[in-house]
């Protein structure tokens, strides 16, 4: 049982690609153009039609399956299936090509960094160093673009942490997967059926409580940096957590502005001046056609008032990049 089942009933003309092991995710642009992704390559899927009232009506019936809904007064679907794999669509009038629908399937593999290493995203140096900052307890950011390759990361990472630290995981969806004798799994909900929103802040707020030793944020995405930031002030060492940026030290500056999506009353200045004295290292993560790879990483020294810039010193940086 994959969980699958829960949704072949509604997509049996793309069955066979849910169901390929090989195929990471499979993206409908519409009910006649259909794509998936293979190890790190796009493809298009030809002689696919799934009918565009029979689509609406599969992602209509799925989200209902799922516990959720779509409509034109709801018309944006967000959900996950048993195994973790991810749900989302998009319906018309706001989806201009007809239904739009991308499945994410969950990949089971618990990446260590040696699987890393023979795939290319990093090489044994690099990784030696990495293993220093988690045993070390270095607060570390993963920053990169959507499927770069920042949870496969995460999670090689934390499999570094020793078995005897209790460690308290918080994600909007569940979908890291760690094995450790001491784990607390808490994920955020949604808005549903009239039950209360519990967002990542909630649980932030809640992590001290259940002593943990590290925490690993999922991804910081809004207000939620500032509670993650005063966790750090306060002497939490050895977190670990992702962000949507281009670069590292763009992953700096993302991390500013969700801080200061919280709507808190402290000078810019002294916002960036307390993540340069959290966070330790920076790294982004960039996916290349055919295989995800560590572009740069930055160990943070301080933030520098004049000329308004965070001070950092660059580890390793892939030489294409270099101008």
């Amino acid at each position: 049982m994959n969980g699958f089942e829960t949704i072949l009933p509604f997509l049996k003309p793309i069955e066979h690609l849910l169901l390929d092991d090989s195929i990471s995710e499979v993206m409908v642009n519409g009910a006649d153009c259909v794509f998936i992704e293979r190890q790190g390559f796009l493809e298009p899927v030809k002689g696919v039609s799934l009918g565009e009232r029979a689509l609406l009506v599969a992602v209509k019936n799925i989200a209902r399956r799922l516990g959720d809904d779509i409509s034109e007064a709801k018309p944006i679907l967000d959900s996950r299936l048993p195994d973790g794999s991810r749900v989302a669509a998009v319906i018309p009038p706001c989806s201009l090509r007809g239904v739009t629908l991308t499945i994410r399937k969950f990949n089971s593999r618990h990446f260590e960094l040696d699987d890393l290493i023979a795939a290319g995203t990093l090489d044994r140096t690099l990784a030696n160093r990495l293993e220093d900052y988690v045993l070390n307890r270095r607060n570390i950011l993963v920053a990169g673009g959507t499927g770069a390759g920042k949870t496969s990361l995460l999670n090689a990472m934390a499999r570094l942490i020793p078995e005897d630290e209790r460690l308290l995981l918080i994600e909007d969806t569940a979908e890291i997967q760690i094995h450790h004798s001491n784990l607390v799994r808490l994920e955020a909900r949604p808005a549903q059926n009239g039950v209360p929103t519990v967002t990542i802040r909630d649980l932030l707020k809640a992590a001290l409580r259940h002593r943990p030793d590290r925490i690993l944020l999922g991804e910081v995405r809004g207000s939620e940096a500032f509670d993650l930031l005063q966790l750090l002030n306060t002497g939490h060492a050895g977190t670990i957590s992702t962000i949507h940026a281009n670069s590292a030290r763009e992953g700096l500056s993302r991390f500013t502005s969700c801080v200061l999506q919280s709507g808190i009353e402290v000078p810019y200045r002294a916002i960036k001046s307390s993540i340069a004295d959290s966070l330790n290292v920076v790294l982004h993560v960039e996916r290349r056609p055919g295989r995800r790879t560590i572009t740069e990483m930055v160990e943070v020294r301080r933030y520098d008032p004049d000329p308004d810039r965070f001070d950092c010193s660059s580890i390793f940086q892939r030489a294409e990049m270099v101008p």
